[in-house]
């Protein structure tokens, strides 16, 4: 049982270093303060949060996977390597990826809401 419960410490301390120290992990929060904001100034349904959440925890989650590829990447091969260099860039771009398609997830979420106020 210790055990287990370390683990949840462990993975929390992953998750405060991440929007500690990762810059573009502190622009996500950044948005997702703004999003979670907007629903309520909304009132989205139930659904409607559904989708916001998915999406704000997938691209925190992709933040993190692609945090702990660039540090596993620089300490193994601290000089510059054209494998390490791909792996670095298919990170980031899935985390774009994932990014791209939350907005897109965002526009069909929010639009209709902002319409009503035209």
């Amino acid at each position: 049982m210790k055990k287990r419960l370390m683990s949840f410490r462990y993975a929390w301390e992953g998750i405060v270093s991440l929007f500690s120290n990762e810059r573009n992990a502190q622009i996500h929060l950044g948005a997702a303060v703004c999003v979670i904001t907007a629903g309520c100034l909304f009132d989205l349904s139930a659904v409607e949060w559904c989708l916001i959440s998915l999406c704000i925890g997938g691209v925190f989650m992709a933040e993190g996977f692609n945090t702990a590829i660039e540090k596993v990447c620089d300490k193994v091969s601290p000089e510059r390597d054209p494998l390490v260099k791909t792996a670095k860039d298919v990170a980031a771009g899935a985390v774009l990826l994932f990014v791209i398609s939350a907005v897109v997830v965002g526009l069909f979420v929010f639009i209709p809401h902002l319409l009503k106020l035209f």
